[in-house]
């Protein structure tokens, strides 16, 4: 009777999947580091040094060292030979790709509502972004837009969405750094988040489908004319 690899190394079949299933440390890295790029902390051109990263996480170089290659993989980071590893700075001709996934997954995801905490989850971005308007704090407001989108594709319950969407939103984090010389620029996204949350609580959510294509459209425009596209 054959004998499976798992038997052969004195593991079982379930333990073997639940070692699959679990992070790797260098895959905890480098979700942080994608953290750090959609909440704006990294920004385009950025040089990343591996022992200090090190340091600050608790790590070794060589777990740092793979996270790097798995963003490099994403085009967030950038590999100079000699030079070190920087935070990429995308091209405008990577806009309209990345547009496309939004639209698939984050108007899918309204569009099959989701769970009373996750709708909150929704309605909390709005008031962080006015409370950050309020205080003129610009660099807020664009973090609090970027929970926003997070918590849109929350709606539909996916760990796998989740992990698409954080790329995602650190791509987009590095295309707004330019558009964002405009001290208003995620201010006038304000009003847009505040219609499309009132939908979704009312449970209209081919309305709330409908508006946050029509955002998602002008977002796109709007990229492409700050980026020369």
């Amino acid at each position: 009777m054959a004998t499976s690899e798992s038997a052969i190394r004195g593991t079982s079949p379930a333990a073997a999947r639940l070692r699959v299933a679990v992070p790797s440390v260098a895959d905890r890295v480098a979700d942080e580091l994608r953290l750090q790029l959609a909440e704006g902390v990294l920004l385009p051109g950025t040089r990343l040094t591996e022992s200090t990263i090190a340091e600050d996480l608790g790590v070794s170089r060589n777990t740092v060292r793979e996270a790097f290659a798995e963003l490099a993989s994403e085009r967030l980071v950038v590999r100079h030979p000699n030079r070190g590893v920087f935070v990429a700075s995308l091209e405008a001709g990577d806009i309209h790709d990345v547009y496309t996934v939004r639209r698939v997954i984050e108007v899918s995801a309204i569009r099959g509502g989701g769970s009373t905490e996750a709708v909150a989850a929704v309605r909390a971005a709005v008031e962080e972004g006015k409370v950050a308007a309020a205080a003129n704090d610009d660099e807020g407001l664009g973090t609090a837009n970027q929970h926003f989108h997070k918590a849109i594709v929350a709606l539909a319950g996916s760990r796998r969405l989740n992990t698409i969407m954080s790329q995602v939103l650190a791509e987009m984090r590095l295309f707004f750094h330019k558009a964002t010389m405009d001290a208003h620029f995620y201010s006038g996204y304000l009003k847009d988040n505040e219609e499309i949350c009132v939908a979704l609580e009312a449970g209209e959510l081919d309305r709330a489908a409908e508006l946050l294509l029509a955002y998602l459209d002008r977002s796109e425009e709007k990229q492409a004319e700050v980026h020369g596209e």
